[in-house]
């Protein structure tokens, strides 16, 4: 496969036809079909269903998709950071992680580094902990911020200061919101919202999970998400009560949403992590000075 006719591909699926893709490219309607019939043929599979006006994309058209866009994507990285390799430091970081007040502590060492290379450019990807440990075993992300509980033993791995705390997310008209926290009673037949990251058992201990005291599978879960913009979106209509981390969702006297911590309090902390043996670029090479230097972990 060369990486030219990928991309060509990715244009197609992007675009919804040939003629659309064709324009964007500056070929020929005739050149681009064959070529990604030369590609359907080399892969011994059908990539394209042409429709009259439209062409959507086959199962196996779909897993090339994919597969295709790490492969464009790791291309740029690399040409990048071949790119960044001179006498004045520059080049991209890749920064993967989910929603967390204390990406703030990422976003001040992002500051430092610009205001002293301003060359350097950052590229953050929100996700939850299954979407950035992908791409970081892919090497599409150079570093990830991951919330616990998460398997880390694949990871080098820096805890970041703080933690965040859990809670309910709920409409101020709710009976519970005159409550000052929220105790497992509370949420017992309640509609619930729950993050498929937290719920997830593995191999570490689950505070979480543990927080339920047995009895999570009894609970009333008529939503999961991976990330919490769409829960806040569920709770406004009216549609369950979201259990989530703090500071995530707008609670300010404007909003009609309000956010009250559980009882016990729950917390969680997070890591940024990093392929062992990784070989850095030297922009996420400093990057990752900066964090050693600013969170006192010996060098790797």
């Amino acid at each position: 496969m060369e990486l030219r006719v990928l991309k060509y591909f990715l244009t197609i699926a992007r675009e919804g036809s040939i003629t659309g893709a064709a324009n964007s490219l500056h070929l020929t309607q005739p050149t681009l079909t064959r070529q990604i019939q030369e590609l359907e043929k080399e892969l011994g599979q059908k990539l394209l269903v042409r429709g009259k006006y439209k062409v959507t994309l086959t199962p196996e058209g779909m897993i090339l998709r994919k597969r295709a866009q790490e492969i464009v994507d790791m291309v740029e990285k690399t040409e990048a950071e071949f790119q960044a390799i001179t006498d004045t430091i520059s080049g991209e970081v890749y920064i993967g992680g989910g929603e967390s007040d204390c990406m703030k502590y990422i976003a001040e060492i992002i500051k430092e580094i610009q205001a002293d290379y301003p060359d350097i450019k950052f590229h953050i990807s929100s996700g939850n902990a299954e979407d950035v440990t992908e791409k970081l075993d892919k090497g599409l992300l150079d570093f990830g911020v991951l919330i616990q509980p998460v398997d880390l033993s694949k990871y080098d791995n820096l805890p970041l200061p703080d933690k965040d705390v859990w809670g309910v997310i709920m409409r101020k008209d709710s009976t519970l919101a005159k409550k000052n926290y929220i105790e497992l009673e509370d949420l017992k037949g309640l509609p619930l919202i729950n993050s498929r990251q937290a719920m997830r058992k593995t191999s570490s201990k689950n505070e979480f999970i543990e927080w339920f005291k047995g009895e999570f599978e009894n609970l009333n879960t008529v939503a999961t998400i991976n990330l919490v913009y769409n829960a806040a979106v569920m709770v406004k209509a009216g549609i369950g009560y979201a259990i989530t981390l703090d500071k995530l969702v707008d609670t300010s006297e404007e909003s009609e949403l309000c956010f009250r911590p559980l009882k016990p309090r729950l917390e969680s902390g997070l890591d940024i992590v990093w392929k062992k043996y990784q070989v850095f670029s030297p922009a996420a090479k400093l990057f990752l000075d900066k964090l050693q230097e600013k969170f006192g972990k010996e060098e790797v």
